[in-house]
């Protein structure tokens, strides 16, 4: 295992700057977000000019990049946008695409469709599709999601334990999708706060990396934590990188 930071900790700078930030801080590998809304590149900026989008993701102060984000509203253009990030991923040496589940209503037969098409478009270029857990979504519940992996072959999980914490009277529990757990998304959270300073909340750090050990988890670790009102963000990430590399 090995610790990473996302670009999406510090999601008020430029991509460039953001990412010396980050090497600053001694992190040695980067989660690049490529949202529609918030991110540093959008996914219509990688179709439009993907030569331009290789070569910003390419400026990367030292750091390797181990992942790439992908969130964009379901239109018809939204399959060709997850090929050119697709695409994007395989010349910057990326394996893993983080994509969002469908929301809670949405009907499981249709969400299967959707996940095997991406992940047919992921695979065809050696890219492997990582669904997230998230509360309100398909993914807030670990049978489900692994219901979903089992009916969508080459389909792994990003598992953020947040939220398995907040909105549960008690932590639910994750080990049904362990097995297919191909990234890692990490802060800390309480029952009724979805994100506080690391350390307190009920985020045990140790116990995952010890389920994930358990399961052979060789992959990232990233620090994913929007900026907190009034807490000082570059002070949060030196914190969850040393807190991380000591249980590693």
């Amino acid at each position: 295992m090995f610790v990473c930071a996302s670009t999406e900790c510090l999601p008020d700078m430029p991509l460039s700057a953001a990412m010396a930030r980050l090497a600053e801080l001694e992190f040695t590998a980067v989660e690049i977000d490529i949202h529609e809304k918030g991110g540093h590149l959008t996914p219509a900026q990688v179709v439009a000019d993907p030569e331009a989008a290789i070569a910003e993701c390419s400026d990367r102060q030292r750091l390797r990049p181990v992942a790439v984000s992908f969130a964009a509203s379901e239109t018809p253009e939204t399959y060709d946008q997850f090929e050119a990030c697709s695409r994007l991923a395989k010349a910057l040496g990326v394996v893993t695409l983080v994509v969002e589940s469908s929301e809670l209503g949405t009907p499981f037969n249709g969400e299967i469709e959707r996940l095997r098409k991406l992940v047919a478009i992921a695979s065809g270029l050696g890219c492997v599709v990582a669904v997230k857990t998230a509360s309100d979504r398909m993914t807030q519940d670990a049978e489900t999601t692994a219901s979903l992996c089992r009916n969508v072959p080459g389909l792994g999980v990003t598992l953020d334990p947040s939220h398995f914490i907040y909105g549960h009277k008690k932590p639910a529990s994750w080990e049904p999708i362990l097995k297919y757990v191909c990234h890692v998304h990490l802060r800390d959270s309480k029952v009724d706060v979805p994100q506080v300073r690391i350390g307190q909340g009920g985020v045990e750090y140790g116990k995952i990396v010890a389920q994930l050990e358990r399961v052979g988890y060789k992959r990232a670790l990233s620090a994913h934590m929007p900026p907190l009102e009034g807490v000082d963000q570059i002070a949060e990430l030196r914190k969850m990188r040393l807190l991380l590399e000591s249980l590693i």
